[in-house]
């Protein structure tokens, strides 16, 4: 027993030690993000525990509403994120439920081609796509980042709601049968319901790469302060000479609000999405 406890008090000390090790950086980019640039320019962020006076929230006012204020990419990026996000997840849901529950010619095919697409960099097709959004006058536009996420995540998201899906009892679509329900009514009555954990496991996985996206952002709406996301305006924050540290902190730490709250939200589902299907037989 008293190995036993000592086994489970040297795990824990560990596990503490390494959490605290890792939370290090986040700490003093945290700090750092109060300081004032010359302090900033001068002296490592652990000093300040000997001149607590010398925070100020001035940084953060720059960012947000200086004359490159992160205020209104804030707001664009949440307009690209939230139709990235939820356009795919209703596409996916479909095809998941009909290559799980449903009979049609070519559905071992068509779901082979979906799993293959998985391996396909994003990169190797933003040029072809880029062209055929500036054949059509899309590019620049929210639209077209919109359907870039949306088509890029696809793929992922009906593997992952397939594995989910096709788990869920085969007496509840017999019952849904039975009584009459078409295949629509038991895709949006049950089905839906009863894959909440995976749809919220994928949504914060589609979230978080939408809004911290930058190469997909930048190929498909530019820079334009109009409609240009957080992560290509915090490229600008740091000066045109690298040394405008204590804004880029600042700007960091705006870009983490709404991901930290997405995810801390949602993470009640996050593990029971993820282990969905993964002890499929």
């Amino acid at each position: 027993m008293k190995q036993s406890r000592s086994s489970s008090f040297l795990i824990n000390a560990t596990v503490i030690g390494l959490v605290l090790i890792w939370t290090i950086p986040t700490v003093g980019l945290f700090i750092t993000s109060f300081r004032p640039e010359s302090a900033v320019a001068t002296s490592a962020w652990w000093t300040v525990l000997g001149d607590l006076g010398s925070l100020t929230f001035a940084n953060y006012e720059e960012v947000l509403f200086g004359g490159d204020g992160l205020a209104n990419a804030f707001l664009n990026t949440l307009a690209v994120s939230i139709p990235a996000v939820v356009i795919p997840i209703l596409i996916a849901a479909f095809a998941a439920y009909a290559f799980a529950w449903m009979k049609f010619p070519g559905k071992r095919i068509l779901f082979i081609t979906v799993v293959a697409l998985l391996v396909v960099p994003l990169q190797i097709s933003l040029i072809p796509v880029l062209q055929a959004y500036v054949a059509i006058d899309l590019n620049g536009t929210f639209l077209a980042v919109w359907l870039a996420h949306a088509g890029f995540g696809l793929a992922l998201a009906t593997y992952l709601l397939y594995n989910y899906i096709s788990q869920l009892p085969r007496e509840i679509m017999e019952s849904a049968s039975l009584d009459g329900a078409s295949h629509f009514q038991t895709f949006t009555r049950l089905v839906l319901p009863l894959s909440t954990p995976a749809l919220a496991s994928f949504a914060i996985f589609q979230f978080l790469w939408t809004w911290n996206d930058l190469l997909v952002a930048q190929t498909f709406l530019g820079t334009d302060p109009e409609v240009a996301v957080l992560t290509s305006r915090l490229i600008g924050l740091i000066g045109s000479r690298g040394t405008e540290w204590h804004l880029l902190t600042a700007g960091a730490f705006v870009s983490m609000v709404l991901p930290v709250v997405v995810f801390l939200a949602l993470q009640r589902y996050f593990v029971r999405g993820l282990l969905a299907g993964s002890v499929k037989g």
